[in-house]
């Protein structure tokens, strides 16, 4: 027989709380905005501050709307409060909101039923794009619905779009003209089948309560009390759709930390936890800055890393943990070299008593995992891919060996095998030295870059090995990588990391052009290139390892610099550069210095024409070569790095005829 169940006080709410913590936790009432750092307790203080609210008749459960990006927080929050005594509270995704309250409100703003929701946009945005007369392959499908995506999340309509995403300093697949055609007719077309897609969900509710006062007044009476998690990670129609919610009423409560800003690349704007204060006078402002999860060791490496960013909230973050050990840094000559001497590092962890499951390798794109799932394999260390297929799961990878099967049968046993894999993969559209700027088109490249990286490491170990040959090696690697595993080292890419801990964290790959990644080409991209590494830096408790090497495949040349956020952090660094990330040029000096100048301008001019970023046409280091090496002639341009056949065919008389004009100028 169960006993009965013991009733929960407002101060038995208090009882384990920090003081900051119990500061937010009584702000029931008004603005309030709680800026909550990385391990400070973030969950437990909104899931408590709402049990508080509750308990004490300031906040009836059934007006409270809680609202997250996920539905596993939804979830953990609503799990949460249960535990505190607390049902009829509504925690939920700001999608799984709005479908709720549109599926209800429908028949009086929409005329009927619920229309139909879109799950997936490819199907419609390819028949957009065949109008727009525009080939595209399932890559380019999904930069163009990932661009849509952003634009609609950003607030801006197809006429809108090309001055938005200048003004945003994107960097669309196609030219902004062309995306704006297929993003009309894409909205034409759905417009149409009477279908809505995620984005429609959020606007057209605030549309119906905008419009409405019915649905104002319905909406506004069944929710008076608004708490917001990951603030930071807001986007113009999500604070739209959140305002409308609010109607001009104060008592709504924000959760972020600005230094955790990492998805501003699909429309977050950080800007609105920022300036709460200035749209609430008189708020609540609470800092939680109590680091719980970390040692002291790897806090002071997170703030030290994060001092230099412009503009954050300035939390520091205070470690509560006993000391642990320190961050170690380690440079390898190569990366099978480096993923050898993490995967040798988990073996060691999990023979001392750590499980796998609380290790972690962290990257910044999905293509490093190769070189990770395939030493954690040869280490019989089992592993999980965490957001993201495993590398010879994925359909370009899979189009790569089917390829290099058939070229085993077209060219000659002889052939160097690294030239005979560039040759197949030129032939699914890779081109060694264009990576595109960003997106799915970016992964599609970095993967089949590193399947040219793998030909590199077995033709070294095996010089006369041919396409045949390496096809197999391929084929058993895929074969030892889909092992099945039940519990397993974590490999993930640093944005799927975000929310999570482990015990022991590798952070690997910290080079120039990776972490900041090459099309980061901003002052804020930048920025936000390293609150990305501060967010891996904050998922490790204890153990924490940074590490990166010189070259991609073993025994290449080792031409790569660490990463430029290592610089006054790593034990023998030198101290960080006091000029602003935008403003870091290479070292030349006199005439070569003005030629470098006038290599960008034409530069930024023939970018502009084509609607691309300046790095597509040619990145700095590349340019800088140029200056110092000022060539005579093609052959000597092609080779400089950076200047492959297809930009030598487009650029190189430009370039050469810059050079030549500059020459005679200082004669």
């Amino acid at each position: 027989m169960t006993g009965p169940q013991t009733e929960i006080a407002p101060d038995d709410v208090l009882a384990g709380l920090d003081p900051e913590q119990r500061e937010a936790v009584r702000a029931v009432r008004g603005p309030v905005c709680i800026l909550a750092g990385a391990g400070t307790g973030k969950t437990r203080t909104i899931t408590h501050r709402i049990a508080y609210g509750v308990l004490t008749g300031e906040t009836p459960p059934g007006q409270i709307l809680a609202v997250t990006f996920t539905a596993r927080a939804a979830g953990e929050m609503r799990n949460r409060l249960r535990a505190l005594g607390v049902g009829g509270v509504q925690a939920r995704t700001f999608h799984a909101a709005a479908l709720r309250q549109l599926r209800y409100f429908a028949p009086r703003v929409l005329g009927g039923g619920m229309p139909e929701l879109v799950e997936n946009k490819l199907r419609i945005v390819a028949q957009a794009a065949a109008r727009c007369k525009v080939r595209t392959d399932r890559t380019l499908l999904r930069d163009l619905a990932s661009e849509i995506e952003w634009a609609k999340s950003s607030v801006a309509a197809p006429p809108e779009y090309a001055v938005a995403a200048r003004k945003a300093d994107r960097q669309p697949p196609q030219p902004v003209g062309t995306i704006a055609d297929i993003y009309a007719t894409y909205e034409e077309l759905k417009s149409r089948a009477g279908v809505l897609d995620f984005e429609d969900l959020l606007l057209v509710t605030a549309a119906a309560i905008e419009g409405h006062r019915d649905v104002a007044d319905e909406i506004r009476a069944r929710y008076r009390y608004f708490v917001v998690d990951e603030y930071q990670d807001v986007s113009p129609l999500q604070q739209r759709l959140l305002e409308a919610w609010i109607g001009g009423r104060s008592d709504v409560c924000v959760v972020g930390d600005a230094n955790q800003t990492i998805y501003s690349f699909a429309g977050a704007n950080a800007s609105y936890l920022l300036d709460f204060s200035r749209r609430f006078p008189d708020p609540t402002v609470v800092r939680l800055e109590r680091d719980y999860r970390s040692t002291p060791q790897v806090v002071g490496l997170a703030n030290a890393l994060i001092s230099t960013v412009p503009r954050a909230a300035r939390l520091t973050l205070i470690g509560q943990r006993p000391d642990g050990p320190k961050p170690t840094f380690a440079e390898h000559d190569d990366e099978p070299t480096e993923a050898a001497s993490v995967a040798a590092a988990c073996k060691r962890l999990i023979a001392g008593g750590t499980p796998p499951a609380e290790i972690a390798v962290l990257f910044r794109t999905n293509a490093q995992s190769e070189s990770y799932e395939r030493a954690l394999a040869d280490a019989d260390v089992p592993y999980l891919v965490r957001g993201g297929e495993r590398f010879f799961a994925r359909p370009e990878v899979r189009e790569a060996m089917v390829l290099i099967r058939g070229g085993a049968r077209t060219h000659e046993a002889t052939d160097p095998l690294v030239d005979s894999v560039r040759d197949v993969l030129s032939g699914a559209g890779w081109v060694a030295d264009a990576p595109p700027a960003g997106g799915a088109g970016r992964e599609r490249w970095e993967s089949l870059a590193a399947i040219a990286s793998l030909a590199e490491e077995f033709a070294a170990g095996a010089p006369t090995a041919g396409l045949r040959d390496f096809a197999v090696e391929l084929e058993a690697r895929a074969a030892a990588q889909h092992a099945p595993t039940v519990q397993g080292v974590t490999l993930a890419s640093l944005h799927a990391a975000k929310g999570l801990e482990w015990d022991a964290v590798f952070l690997v790959g910290l080079t120039d052009g990776t972490l900041p990644i090459q099309y980061a080409t901003t002052e804020e991209a930048i920025t936000e290139e390293r609150r990305l590494l501060y967010v891996g830096i904050t998922r490790a408790r204890q153990h924490l390892a940074l590490s990166w090497a010189l070259a991609r495949a073993a025994g290449g040349r080792r031409g790569r610099r660490r990463s430029r956020f290592l610089d006054g952090l790593a034990p023998d660094s030198r101290p960080p550069s006091k000029k602003s990330a935008k403003a870091r040029r290479p070292e030349l000096t006199g005439a070569d210095a003005e030629l470098f100048e006038t290599l960008r301008v034409w530069r930024k001019a023939t970018a502009d024409d084509e609607e691309v970023p300046a790095f597509v046409v040619f990145p700095d280091a590349t340019l800088a070569a140029v200056a110092e090496a000022r060539p005579h002639s093609l052959a000597e341009l092609s080779a400089l790095p950076g200047v492959g056949p297809r930009k030598l065919e487009r650029y190189g008389s430009a370039v050469l005829a810059i050079v030549g004009d500059e020459t005679r100028k200082n004669l």
